[in-house]
């Protein structure tokens, strides 16, 4: 197995209290798999994604839990065994480019430096892979666009350059935080398609964290849907999205324009989600929940339900389809 997160809590020690942002999360992926974790702002993916790489920062701190990459426990890693994983082997793409590219240097210094800081490679030889990873995520002559700086790119074309820089190594594990908000339809297709062929031909795994569902329906191979920093909903994403069994699955499916019905008003899920530092003990999603009893002021455990696994105490039955009323 390639990572391996069990029981991974991550905090945030604030004035008002401790925020809890990832609670008890656990999964498991291995080569050549993609996993989609899916749920709204607020919901804890993103913390996840970077507890893996360790990119917690005070007052932040990875609370508990273990983090396992192909064997390393990388939770209390020294920064120097995690540097040299970061960009090689685990390679992250930001919502923000500029999380990733420098403005004052040309995006050919940075790719090439990219290059030569975990390879011994010519120079030559780096900038001709810059121009590959630029012409694969679709930037038209490469070769010019090299000699820019940030500055000079649009905001989605920046972020083209920021996944090139993450595929520049084919990393064993890509993790994607939402990296195709900014682009057009078109180009986030060929982004899409650009992850999947890399996946099949280096064998990467790949985390795709989104709130997009119809992103995940045709990349993904299992989704993770989060709630309120816990995994309510796991298992393949045939599974999941077809057959959804927590209620909040299929609250977020009923409300995507697609998935309604003729001229029906659009299904919304009411309320808000609720604030991480004000949790009551119980389920999370219970005030929002038209299904929820008595015994939803307990904490469900995250149990096997027909194909999936599920965080409730009622799960819906497979009869209950997308869309129904």
């Amino acid at each position: 197995m390639l990572l391996e997160v069990s029981n991974l809590v991550t905090e945030f020690a604030l004035r008002d209290g401790v925020l809890r942002a990832v609670q008890g999360v656990s999964f498991q992926l291995d080569r050549g798999q993609i996993l989609g974790l899916v749920g709204e702002s607020g919901s804890g993916k993103s913390v996840t994604g970077f507890s893996i790489l360790g990119l917690i920062d005070p007052p932040g701190r990875i609370a508990g839990g273990s983090v396992k990459f192909d064997g390393r426990e990388l939770v209390a890693a020294p920064e120097s065994e995690l540097r040299a994983l970061r960009g090689k082997r685990i390679a992250m793409i930001f919502q923000d480019p500029m999380m990733t590219l420098n403005p004052v240097l040309s995006v050919e210094t940075q790719m090439v430096e990219t290059v030569l800081a975990h390879e011994k490679a010519s120079r030559s030889v780096a900038r001709a892979r810059a121009i590959d990873a630029l012409g694969r995520v679709g930037i038209a002559s490469p070769e010019e666009r090299l000699a820019q700086y940030p500055h000079q790119f649009s905001g989605g074309m920046r972020q083209r350059v920021a996944i090139a820089i993450a595929l520049l190594h084919s990393p064993d594990l890509i993790i994607a935080d939402e990296p195709t908000t900014a682009l057009d339809v078109t180009v986030q297709g060929q982004i899409l398609y650009e992850m999947q062929k890399l996946v099949r031909e280096v064998g990467s795994a790949l985390i795709w964290i989104t709130h997009d569902l119809a992103v995940i329906a045709g990349l993904a191979d299992r989704v993770a849907v989060m709630y309120a920093g816990r995994i309510v909903e796991e298992g393949a994403v045939d599974d999941v999205l077809e057959s959804p069994a927590h209620p909040y699955t299929r609250g977020l499916l009923d409300s995507v324009p697609a998935n309604n019905v003729g001229s029906r008003r659009l299904n919304q899920i009411p309320g808000m989600t609720p604030s991480l530092l004000k949790l009551s003990a119980g389920c999370a999603f219970r005030d929002r929940c038209s299904y929820a009893q008595a015994r939803c002021k307990q904490m469900p455990e995250l149990a096997v339900h027909g194909a999936a696994k599920v965080r409730c105490h009622f799960p819906l039955p497979a009869a209950v389809a997308v869309g129904a009323a």
